[in-house]
């Protein structure tokens, strides 16, 4: 075999055991230890390589960013049990619910709400998916609609700040950028933070809740059959004055919430790390103040934090220890001289890492597509002079899609678990496929306008 073709199958191999069911984490580290061991046997492969694994380690332990993802996990953990989700959603349908359409807007708003104060794609899938989607059915919404509506507000949670998945992707996009400033010969570069990406991410996650709701409607005005409003004997039972002050009751808790959170780090009071604990601290008076704090919740949240903070992490050391490998065999060489090959140049090399990151993400989570192959094509793109914030927001849009692409979307399994009966899986299928649309669409637009990203962060950090 070419010694050139090695990295290539240890990327298939890789992705082969993980098709199989194993654990990421182990199936990316195993693939490593077993293409070095294998190289060394044939004297391929220079172990020396593996001397670094302990550094890198050490280096994530010592990493203050990453702390920000434990706290913004039980922030958000906490959140879900004050059950202040399904006030939000109760008094939004009913307060959009004269609307054709009213209820599948509402749940976009509430999911843009739970993503600016709580940051986790599955608590709010699962919680719309209780709450809503039975009430969407109740109402004769279509089923695919429906279940499209509630996976893909759900998700809104990877690209409205603060986001868990933001804090990793902007840690590695910002070693991406400083590696590619010392390839080009900067050896004082700058550096790109986590804030930087929120800051860059809050107008592109907007305009993408403001296409949905388009979508919708639209399409409820054109098909009122399928998205109809709530009947007026229902919206009876409250009168407006009581329902608006309702509204307002439910609504200052997670704004408070997101002014404390999102505000410090605009107002550049805080990082990330440190807007997270405040957030933590938010989260638990919200759960006291709506009387669902007790230790037996607390504990359950702090189990919940561990449980997530440990996959995230395990699977940060089998990628870490998988690039590793990756790199002894030359495979970032090989990579850069291939993207930087293709015609079109900087364009042509974009399109087709966006194009392969859109296509695994049918196949992988956005954890180890943001793990194992950011840090590779990164450096690269990073060298053809395009913007980190700019990149980073285009590639966390596009794996957005990785938590609602069949077959292994993520969004759709967490739906298809508390979904009723009488929905099926080809109707979820389907009920998402407008919304992928939409989403590349935003890609479209944020290609034609990259200001959308870049406006905000230049005018308040000079980024």
């Amino acid at each position: 075999m070419p010694l050139e073709l090695i990295p290539l199958f240890m990327f298939i191999f890789a992705i082969f055991i993980l098709l199989l069911g194993y654990p990421v984490a182990f199936s990316l580290s195993g693939t490593a230890i077993v293409f070095a061991f294998g190289g060394v046997l044939f004297d391929v492969f220079d172990v020396e390589f593996l001397g670094a694994f302990p550094q890198r380690i050490f280096g994530v332990m010592g990493n203050e960013t990453l702390i920000a993802i434990p706290l913004f996990v039980f922030m958000g953990v906490m959140l879900e049990r004050s059950k202040i989700s399904e006030d939000l959603l109760e008094t939004m349908g009913l307060l959009f619910g004269k609307l054709r359409g009213g209820l599948g807007i509402s749940i976009c708003i509430v999911g843009a709400l739970l993503a600016a104060s709580t940051g986790i794609v599955g608590a709010t899938v699962v919680t719309m998916g209780l709450i809503s989607l039975p009430s969407m059915l109740k109402y004769k919404y279509n089923p695919a609609l429906a279940t499209g509506i509630v996976t893909a507000s759900g998700t809104l949670g990877q690209i409205i700040p603060p986001s868990i998945i933001l804090v990793i992707l902007g840690d590695v996009i910002s070693s991406a950028y400083q590696q590619a400033q010392l390839n080009l010969g900067n050896f004082s570069p700058g550096s790109v933070s986590v804030g930087d990406l929120f800051v860059g991410a809050l107008f592109p996650g907007f305009v993408l809740v403001g296409m949905y709701i388009i979508y919708i409607a639209i399409i409820s005005f054109l098909r009122p059959e399928i998205a109809p409003a709530i009947p007026e004997e229902q919206r009876a039972l409250i009168s407006p004055s009581e329902l608006r002050l309702r509204a307002v009751r439910v609504l200052i808790p997670p704004f408070l919430l997101i002014l404390g959170v999102l505000g410090s780090i605009l107002a550049g009071v805080a990082t990330p790390t440190e807007a997270a604990s405040v957030g933590c601290v938010g989260g638990i008076l919200l759960a006291v103040l709506k009387g669902q704090f007790n230790l037996k919740v607390l504990k359950e949240v702090m189990q919940t934090t561990t449980q997530v903070n440990c996959m995230v992490f395990i699977i940060l050391l089998g990628a870490s220890m998988f690039s590793l490998v990756f790199r002894g065999y030359e495979g970032d060489d090989i990579v850069h001289e291939f993207l930087t090959s293709l015609p079109g140049g900087v364009v042509g090399a974009f399109l087709v890492v966006m194009l392969v990151m859109f296509i695994m993400g049918f196949f992988l989570d956005f954890f180890e597509i943001t793990f194992v192959v950011v840090p590779i094509v990164g450096p690269i793109l990073l060298m053809m002079d395009l913007n980190p914030i700019w990149l980073g927001v285009m590639i966390a849009l596009n794996l957005q899609t990785s938590f609602l692409t069949p077959p292994f979307g993520f969004a759709l399994f967490y739906l298809r678990g508390v979904a009723p009966p009488s929905v099926t899986t080809m109707q979820i299928y389907r009920g998402v496929v407008p919304f992928i649309v939409i989403q590349l669409l935003m890609l479209v637009v944020l290609w034609f306008w990259p200001q959308l990203a870049t406006w905000l962060p230049e005018v308040m950090y000079g980024s």
